[in-house]
């Protein structure tokens, strides 16, 4: 490397500071032994200032030298009495350092070394007391904010602001309703379980309140005025992508943190409430089915993309506790006989969509639904891909647990040899552990078993839009459990 190039890269810095004591000369010359040793090159007056040199004119060459990259103002209450009334060196040095900060406001080249505090403030010049400044008045201080200042003078910054991302899809179509409660609630919620505080109940209910009143506000409590529904339907169902979004990253979030048993309630005690959400408000006593129908294709949505989201962060027990779970029926739909339900609930369809989305030339849609999550499906961290295989282990479940209905709709939109890492992975013991504890089914042959029995009795089995009994063969079935 040459001299050049040090030059450039290596910070050049000038110590200010006054005479207070034998211990505070030795404090700082200590400080500048450790910045050396972090590759600052540093002028001071015990390492620099040779006898029969003039201090002045040391002290005016070195902050006027431009090599100089930045100075360092070590400041006590000595030093801000001394520089305040120009009194001594470190008076020579405010005049000669007063002027440059006074004249260009907008600079980081001088920086404010706090040492010392009196009631509560810190000892600065006047000159200084506006300036951003770091805490040395205590060891510990110095320890604490070492690592800031070489960063500092090294240009090197802990925190680099993040280049702009892709515009979200709540503020890409226009359609979108907002929701900024319900994002700020999540950013509370955040910190809550970053920094282990005890607000983390209250912020997480705070938050899901939020995102259910919103969903609950676009339910339709008197007729509407339309001759097409299907575009209100489809209208509202763009409405609430953000909050299923706001959902979707809540759980990422707990599952990737702490996953407890507090959160896994906290999840099934919303699934319950989205239920809630896609029903019949009870003050509605007339109706028609299609009024709600964007709040059951969105309670759909979103609980697929729960069960892929924790597919990806591998939280099998938690989803065990959804697959398992019987919710309560909404109020507006129970009976005495008809009180809970299982995941089965969250299923939907949708035959008005196919006119808003059938292409002009009159093809029919096999699923007007699944072509809604299709063209909604804009998330880079649960993709269509998680979503479909998320829909699949559903049926494999729903086969699993024999009383549970569930259709794939979502592979419609794959091919015959499409094959999912959850299922392929099964075939070894270790991964096989996954499907045995989502379905709570801990021998292979039971599950084996109970799976094609109950698969050779679906509609799928027959079905020509699943290219025949190939349906089944993603579920690895006679291999499950094979490999050590």
């Amino acid at each position: 490397m040459s001299d050049t190039d040090v030059a450039v890269t290596t910070p050049k810095v000038f110590v200010s500071y006054a005479w207070t004591s034998e211990a505070h000369k030795t404090t700082v010359r200590i400080w500048a032994e450790r910045l050396l040793a972090s590759k600052v090159d540093v002028v001071l007056d015990v390492f620099d200032l040779k006898e029969g040199q003039d201090l002045h004119k040391f002290m005016e060459r070195t902050v006027g030298d431009p090599s100089v990259t930045h100075v360092l103002v070590i400041s006590d209450q000595n030093y801000a009495t001394k520089a305040d009334g120009r009194v001594g060196g470190a008076g020579t040095e405010a005049q000669l350092i007063s002027k440059e900060v006074y004249e260009k406001t907008d600079q980081t080249k001088y920086i404010p070394i706090v040492c010392q505090f009196e009631n509560g403030k810190p000892c600065l010049p006047v000159y200084m007391s506006s300036r951003v400044w770091i805490d040395f008045s205590t060891e510990e201080k110095v320890n604490e904010n070492w690592e800031q200042l070489v960063r500092l003078l090294h240009g090197k910054p802990r925190f680099v602001k993040p280049s702009l991302g892709k515009l979200p899809t709540y503020l890409a179509d226009d359609a979108a309703a907002p929701s900024s409660f319900a994002r700020a609630k999540f950013e509370n919620l955040r910190q809550s379980i970053a920094q282990g505080r005890p607000t983390i109940k209250s912020h997480r209910r705070e938050f899901l309140d939020a995102c259910l009143t919103h969903a609950d506000e676009l339910r339709v409590r008197k007729r509407p005025d339309e001759a097409d529904p299907s575009k209100r339907i489809l209208e509202d169902c763009r409405k609430l992508v953000a909050v299923r979004d706001h959902i979707v990253d809540w759980v990422l979030l707990e599952a990737e943190t702490s996953l407890s048993e507090e959160f896994v309630q906290a999840l099934t005690d919303t699934l319950e409430r989205l239920n809630e959400v896609k029903s019949r408000p009870k003050e509605v006593t007339t109706w028609n089915d299609t009024w709600f129908e964007a709040q059951k294709l969105f309670v759909y949505e979103t609980f697929l993309y729960i069960v892929a989201a924790l597919i990806r962060t591998r939280a099998f027990h938690a989803l065990h506790e959804v697959v398992t779970s019987h919710y309560l029926v909404p109020e507006s739909e129970r009976t005495d006989d008809n009180q809970f339900d299982g995941f089965q609930n969250f299923y939907a369809w949708s035959d008005t969509l196919q006119k808003a989305l059938a292409p002009p030339e009159g093809y029919t849609l096999a699923s007007p639904a699944a072509e809604l999550i299709k063209l909604q499906a804009q998330r880079s961290d649960v993709t269509f891909d998680d979503l479909i295989e998320a829909d699949y282990l559903l049926f494999f479940v729903a086969l699993a647990q024999s009383d549970t209905y569930w259709y794939p709709q979502l592979m419609h939109y794959t091919d015959r040899w499409r094959r999912f890492p959850l299922f392929i992975r099964a075939a070894q013991h270790k991964h096989f552990k996954a499907l045995a504890t989502i379905t709570g089914l801990g021998d292979v042959e039971t599950m084996r078993q109970r799976v094609k029995e109950n698969f050779a009795k679906t509609e799928e089995s027959r079905s020509r839009s699943f290219w025949g009994n190939d349906l089944s063969r993603g579920m690895n079935l006679d291999n499950l459990d094979t490999l050590k």
